[in-house]
């Protein structure tokens, strides 16, 4: 080999070398290598089952098996738009590049899914890819799904197979150059999905395994709560430490202390599951409450509490722009406490005070009681503007209290005033949103 060539390879060396650990920096450590355990097959692990169903559901048929492993994948919140029918797709997300529409996924062959194979199904489900080739964009969740089973993916596909066919074709995705080249999608999917199933940890135990499963593979919590990287892959050196996505603030559920879940007892988080809410730490809304109404809520005890152990390991991140604590109700009277925005007093009193009250205490409902609420405690007062503006529908428990929108009763400039209000009375700290801060807000909520 001549000397020229020598530099040559020599050059072409360091270059990859140098690629694969710019990879390996990009793309961090995988959701669960936290745990520093062993990791087995599935076909190993002899300590239970953590994938599929629980054992009540062992014995009910595919179809029966599969819908339930649809509500704890919450397939159906993402595939329906507002007033269309369940699963045939046209949600809008509203993305910084443009919107993107969620896919048709009942069984109709022209605009759903009815001509995918069992292969088809596990591509798309799994690997991100389409029944024609095509890559899906990562808002199908497909690096999180790629940990689901083969058998639990494809017991969905039986139950969405068994549903009614709807034509129903989604609107075309408006994004910009160069995010509509979907064939890009190829070396994002290389990189930052591992194209792998959900493998036990034999030094924990079957609750932790089977939560592992079901927060990781099926409900995918990390696709909200970790905070993304520069290529919109989940960062998680960072896991569960809170991320805005669609103009709503998922919260820290990391196990710190201050800021997290670490100082919420086994009972508060198993209820807030479950029901949307916990006493001294409010209630779901915006997409979590949505995914406790179509999802968590139909898991059984065991589930939540499996849930509640695996979220329980994950390692403490701080998030240093939220409080370390809360405060306690405000003055009873409107006279007493903080009154920093007279505009957002007025709103509140028109509108908010009957259910809400002024000590942030409800005489209404539990549910609508603000004090302790993570969304009134941050000084960003994301949701709270959200909440304003699109209003509460909650489903869960049956008497569920649920909130109007008053996004077409106030001006922007009004939701700012009352969010600044609310912050500063009920939270630790006010709030300083602006009218242009609400309108932005506007536009990234879900069509």
């Amino acid at each position: 080999m001549s000397g020229a060539m020598r530099i040559f390879v020599s050059i072409v060396a360091i270059v990859v070398v140098a690629l694969g650990i710019g990879v390996w920096i990009i793309r961090g450590p995988g959701p669960m290598d936290f745990s520093g355990g062993t990791k087995v097959a599935l076909a190993d692990y002899r300590a239970g089952k953590p994938t599929g169903v629980p054992a009540s559901l062992e014995k009910a048929s595919l179809v029966a098996r599969g819908e339930y492993l649809a509500k704890a994948a919450d397939c159906m919140v993402c595939h329906t738009a507002p007033g269309g029918k369940e699963y045939a797709g046209g949600l809008g997300f509203k993305l910084p590049f443009g919107t993107l529409y969620s896919t048709n996924i009942t069984p109709d062959r022209e605009t759903g899914i009815g001509n995918y194979s069992d292969q088809d199904f596990l591509n798309a489900v799994q690997r991100g890819t389409r029944h024609d080739g095509a890559r899906l964009y990562p808002a199908m969740p497909y690096a999180s799904y790629t940990y689901m089973t083969d058998d639990d993916a494809l017991a969905i596909k039986a139950y969405l197979f068994s549903l009614a066919p709807v034509r129903v074709k989604a609107p075309e995705n408006t994004l910009s150059f160069p995010f509509n080249q979907r064939w890009a999608m190829m070396f994002w999917s290389a990189v930052f999905n591992p194209d792998t199933r959900f493998a036990p940890d034999s030094s924990k135990s079957p609750d932790w395994n089977r939560g592992a499963y079901l927060v990781e593979a099926l409900a995918h919590c990390g696709e909200c709560h970790t905070p993304r990287n520069l290529a919109f892959a989940l960062d998680n050196r960072k896991k569960f430490a809170g991320a805005v996505t669609a103009g709503w603030r998922a919260y820290n559920i990391s196990s710190d202390k201050a800021t997290g879940l670490g100082n919420w007892s086994d009972e508060d988080l198993a209820a807030y599951l479950s029901l949307g809410h916990a006493p001294g730490h409010g209630s779901a809304s915006g997409p979590m409450g949505e995914a406790v109404d179509h999802s968590f809520s139909q898991f059984p005890p065991e589930d939540i509490r499996a849930i509640v152990a695996y979220l329980r390991s994950v390692p403490a991140v701080a998030s240093p722009d939220l409080p370390a604590g809360m405060v306690p109700p405000a003055p009873v009277s409107h006279k007493d406490g903080v009154t920093a925005d007279a505009r957002g007093k007025k709103v509140f009193e028109a509108a908010c005070v009957s259910c809400h009250g002024w000590s942030g205490q409800s005489p209404v409902s539990p549910m609508a009681t603000l004090t302790g609420d993570w969304a009134v405690n941050d000084p960003a007062a994301t949701n709270v503007a959200q909440v304003v503006l699109s209003g509460t529908k909650r489903h869960t428990p049956s008497d569920a209290l649920s909130m109007p929108a008053f996004g077409n009763a106030y001006s922007d400039d009004e939701i700012a005033a009352v969010a600044n209000y609310v912050t500063a009375r009920f939270g630790t700290k006010g709030s300083k949103l602006t009218a242009k801060d609400v309108a932005e807000l506007r536009q990234q909520t879900a069509e």
